[in-house]
């Protein structure tokens, strides 16, 4: 039999957490909290701050469309083509030296 764990998320900067690394905090209502690290708890517990409004979280990069660090948020090469302006060669006729009554000077 394989089991499979699934990895939780830092509840503070939504980062995915490795096995065997973090801490899981237990509130006194028994909601369970995961950390990273304790740079993420202390923001979190101690300073109180929200994930929204600190810029290095990844709650912060997807509410103000930062484009989120995974490999789904790398665009196709298809849709970058797609929004690229063709040039076109014009050929430009030289300067003629001839005044608007027709003569050369």
């Amino acid at each position: 039999m394989e089991v499979e764990s699934k990895m939780p998320t830092c509840s503070f900067s939504g980062q995915k957490i490795p096995p065997g690394t973090g801490t899981m905090y237990v509130l006194k209502d028994g909601k369970v909290l995961w950390f990273k690290d304790s740079k993420s708890m202390k923001n979190h517990l101690k300073l109180k701050r929200k994930p929204v409004k600190t810029r290095w979280t990844e709650h912060y990069r997807k509410e103000h469309n930062k484009g989120v660090k995974t490999e789904t948020a790398v665009k196709p090469a298809a849709e970058k083509e797609t929004k690229t302006a063709k040039k076109t060669n014009a050929v430009a006729e030289p300067a003629s030296t001839t005044s608007a009554s027709g003569e050369e000077q």
